[in-house]
């Protein structure tokens, strides 16, 4: 009985709630700095990663898109190695 009228309750507020909160992230007065901060952190983020690479880069290591394709590279002959080792089972 308490929790079917904590229910009830907590539904009428997250109803209530929603109703409001849906309107004002529809509003352009939230909208438009909301899309300027989002802008802003993306720039940022891009300015560390390639401050990053740079460094890493620098030291003489691979960087992470070096990485990514050693990795690429290492998955295509590994899949062509379980081709040939599929042929040759076949073949026994």
């Amino acid at each position: 009985m308490l929790w079917d009228r904590f229910k009830k309750g907590f539904d009428a507020w997250e109803n209530t709630t929603a109703g409001y909160l849906e309107k004002a992230l529809k509003s352009p007065t939230v909208l438009g700095p909301t899309g300027a901060l989002l802008s802003a952190a993306m720039k940022a983020k891009a300015r560390a990663d390639r401050a990053k690479t740079s460094f890493w880069a620098g030291l003489g290591l691979p960087t992470k898109r070096d990485q990514e394709r050693s990795l690429h590279a290492l998955n295509q002959l590994e899949s062509r190695l379980m081709d040939l080792e599929e042929r040759l089972a076949e073949k026994k």
